[in-house]
């Protein structure tokens, strides 16, 4: 069996103009980046507005496990299903960050011969889009410092600066550090610490942003901290954003880049679903409903994190209305839902799987509570037993929904044809009425109740005084109306990650709130999550290398 990156060194490549054809991007439209990637110019996108909208379909999953789920795999195989029935279809994803691939996560390219090219690449540095994230984030940084410094005439309070720093990697050690340490030349020591890039306000608002006029206006209205009065300091107080919008212009462009099957994909922005929304770029997918007649794009994690931010920020800030979703689940995840250890997964055990499909339901009553008709992607793996499949369809035909099986990761397209099929029948049908969960003029502590006990199941929120006080306050400052960006842990519905299957009556417990006024949302941090993850006992990046004939080896 070949390993995913010897699967895609054998893809035979199309270069990317003639992938830009297919969409109807001229060549004079492409900054290409080599012969396989390429970025699609602001004013190509602009020129596109005029255009009727394609029909956008949601892959989200069941709550990830160690036996695997494969939602990104399943976006791709079902972007190149499309295209095989006749379809005129792109894929629209996140781009992975360089945390997971050399922690455990591993990349986001898709697997098998479901796959976007060049992984290598896509997975590593590819345009360098985080990069400038990182650095123009940064640059806001070292400024609220040198303001500090050198007078401080803003009056920022140094022990109310909200903005941290940040890094594309999982480092434990930076999580809370003191800077400017080492005497007067050095400026003014205080407390703070970095998160991982995705988890910068700078992700979110480059997902969110329409072009660069919205980029440099949601980078003015960041916060950075407060006066001793409590009263804001903005990042346009800082005169940060025209700079911070520069090193930004080029990586507000869409990535073009290609499936195995030469199908086009648009990967751009790159934002956890466990401590971000989880989405990739608004301009991406609203520029992919333009080209293609069916958009397939995926939120991140499980439905309970990445699709319910899919609903409530992204389609609601954008104008979105998604007409299909598609739950991806695995007979191994239900099973280790149901209980049963890693080790025995690939034994057939029914009555665990029945147990463990309370998950998967739970995950389609959530997606339906948006108006949106769910499907179900079974993505098969070799183990699974024809006992075991037919007893997830009839439990999702309990469920008042459909499941497939999909042979994609082995088969490519021609493993998921029937899937590809209905989805298209069910977007093109218009049933879908999609809403989002709340609405925008409900208290910000109410949408965090609304999600829990909706979403999660949970029958209470766990918040001190002065997080709820907090919260009173920025509705008095005018943030009211803000969607919430719940931060917790992905693995289950609960904030306990050992709690399996489909919880109930816990509690969700608030440790923090953070404003992303240029972003446009509330984030609350719930239970342990960390927005800057550490790297495991044995990290990916030990295995990683260069091999004799100078390509990676040990990348997937």
């Amino acid at each position: 069996m070949l390993a995913d990156i010897e699967i895609a060194r054998r893809a035979k490549a199309r270069p990317i103009g003639e992938i830009g054809e297919r969409l109807g991007v001229d060549a004079a439209a492409l900054l290409p980046f080599g012969p396989d990637k390429a970025k699609i110019s602001a004013d190509f996108i602009a020129g596109l507005q005029d255009r009727p909208d394609g029909r956008l379909v949601l892959v989200t999953a069941i709550n990830p496990t160690p036996a695997g789920e494969g939602k990104t795999t399943t976006t791709v195989g079902l972007g190149d299903g499309l295209n095989a029935i006749g379809k005129k279809a792109a894929i629209c994803l996140r781009e992975p960050s360089l945390g997971p691939c050399f922690g455990m996560k591993g990349g986001a390219a898709g697997g098998g011969y479901a796959q976007v090219v060049p992984m290598e690449d896509i997975n590593l540095h590819f345009t360098g889009d985080f990069h400038a994230i990182t650095s123009a984030h940064n640059l806001l940084a070292a400024m609220i410092d040198n303001h500090l410094y050198w007078g401080n005439k803003l009056e920022i309070d140094s022990r109310r600066v909200a903005w941290r720093r940040v890094v594309d990697m999982n480092d434990r050690a930076l999580r809370q550090v003191t800077a400017s340490l080492g005497g007067v030349a050095n400026g003014f020591p205080r407390e703070t610490g970095f998160d991982i890039t995705v988890a910068s306000e700078i992700m979110a608002i480059l997902c969110l942003a329409e072009d660069l006029a919205d980029l440099q206006a949601r980078l003015g209205r960041i916060v950075v901290g407060y006066r001793r009065d409590r009263t804001p300091v903005t990042c346009r107080d800082l005169k940060a954003d025209g700079a911070m919008t520069v090193l930004l212009k080029q990586a507000m462009a869409p990535n073009l880049v290609q499936t195995l099957e030469n199908n086009p994909a648009l990967i751009h922005g790159g934002p956890f679903a466990n401590i971000a929304h989880g989405c990739n770029s608004v301009i991406a997918t609203k520029t992919a409903l333009k080209l293609a007649d069916y958009v397939v794009t995926e939120a991140g994690f499980g439905a309970d994190l990445g699709a319910e931010k899919f609903f409530d920020i992204k389609c609601r800030a954008a104008g979105l209305k998604p007409a299909a979703a598609v739950v991806v689940a695995t007979v191994r995840a239900l099973k280790m839902n149901g209980g049963v250890a890693r080790g025995e997964l690939g034994a057939e055990n029914v009555a665990a799987l029945r147990k463990g499909c309370v998950n998967l339901g739970r995950h389609i009553e959530n997606v339906k509570q948006f108006g949106v008709p769910p499907l179900v992607a079974i993505n098969r793996f070799v183990s699974d037993t024809e006992a075991e499949i037919a007893a997830v369809q009839e439990f999702v035909a309990a469920q008042g929904s459909e499941a497939f099986v999909c042979d994609h990761w082995a088969k490519g397209s021609a493993g998921i044809t029937a899937l590809a099929e209905r989805v298209a029948e069910v977007a093109d049908q218009g049933h879908a009425q999609y809403a989002p969960l709340y609405p925008a003029e409900m208290g910000l502590f109410e949408k965090i109740e609304t999600i829990a006990k909706r979403i999660y199941r949970a029958n209470e929120v766990l918040a001190d005084s002065k997080i709820r006080d907090q919260l009173r306050a920025w509705e008095q400052a005018g943030y009211r109306e803000l969607p919430i960006c719940i931060a917790k842990t992905q693995y289950s519905f609960s904030t306990d990650p050992s709690l399996l299957g489909a919880p109930e009556g816990h509690g969700v417990p608030v440790r923090e709130v953070r404003l992303a006024a240029g972003a446009g949302f509330i984030v609350a941090i719930c239970g342990e999550i960390m927005t800057m993850p550490g790297l495991p006992s044995a990290p990916s990046a030990e295995a990683i290398g260069l091999g004799d004939d100078g390509e990676i080896i040990g990348l997937f």
